[in-house]
């Protein structure tokens, strides 16, 4: 690990940021130019303290998971993404497969979607980063172990995940994710991602493996769903999925229509929810 040159990497990507590059509000005038510590610390989910070691030279070795969110909280391209790594003494991860490294100009899409719920998400069902009215309609799924990030996983294996869905949804919505699950193993053969998705659902839920020996196909496309959101009641939400072909990313964007009650809810979910007051299940 070079810490000499790891500190001085996040020092200046960090003031090349303003505010707005990563949805925060200008606030008081800046002494200097870029994003204050504790700004890339919150993007990252770590502390000011242990982040400001880092630029320090004086910080333990990151963990991986903790360099991946470094690069998206500094809006890192690929190029920078693996340099960061091997700063960090690290492999960067392969990119045969679904990659967890989202573009920056995905993640600043997503910054600019402040009024209605977006979440960018891989093929497999993994979030891979959310809006603030993403995390307060289905939970900061970004803040559990990565393994818990995957949707189809846990709609299949935790009940939870399924309590924003009215009951009389989850059965298309089920048919869904296998189908679309089906499609992405079909497409990358010899990934191992998809394909150990797949097995470990066969074998862990019944109902799973029902639906995929019925053999349907279908990738994500644009729906409606419906949310029983326990805080402003029943959204019918338009769902739109725009794909990103480099990395097999999503960016999945539920918008109510004018003059509904989804849309009156929806507004009064911007309200409750960015108070913290979030449920706790979460779903694609």
């Amino acid at each position: 690990m070079n810490r000499s040159e790891l500190a001085d990497f996040l020092r200046r990507g960090r003031a090349r940021l303003n505010p707005a590059d990563v949805g925060l509000a200008p606030g008081a005038r800046r002494r200097t130019p870029g994003l204050r510590r504790e700004e890339v610390a919150s993007l990252a989910g770590m502390s000011a303290d242990y982040y400001t070691r880092l630029e320090q030279s004086r910080g333990p070795r990151p963990s991986r998971q903790m360099l991946t969110a470094l690069a998206r909280a500094l809006r890192l391209t690929d190029a920078e993404h693996d340099h960061l790594f091997h700063l960090a003494g690290e492999e960067p991860p392969r990119r045969e497969t679904a990659s967890t490294h989202v573009r920056p100009g995905l993640l600043l899409i997503l910054d600019r979607l402040y009024d209605t719920p977006a979440q960018l998400v891989n093929d497999c069902g993994e979030v891979l980063a959310q809006n603030a009215m993403a995390k307060a309609l289905v939970g900061d799924v970004t803040a559990r172990p990565r393994r818990e990030r995957n949707l189809v996983r846990r709609f299949f294996l935790d009940p939870a995940a399924r309590s924003l869905f009215p009951a009389e949804d989850h059965e298309p919505h089920a048919r869904a994710q296998v189908a679309n699950l089906r499609a992405v193993a079909a497409a990358r053969p010899d990934d191992p991602e998809p394909a150990g998705l797949v097995a470990e659902l066969r074998s862990a839920s019944e109902e799973f493996a029902r639906l995929w020996d019925e053999h349907e196909v279908a990738p994500r496309h644009r729906a409606t769903k419906r949310f029983q959101h326990p805080l402003v009641g029943l959204l019918d939400l338009d769902c739109e999925v725009m794909l990103s072909h480099e990395h097999h990313h999503l960016l999945v964007v539920h918008t109510a229509r004018p003059g509904t009650d989804s849309y009156e809810r929806l507004q009064l979910l911007r309200v409750v929810g960015l108070q913290d007051m979030t449920p706790q299940g979460a779903v694609g």
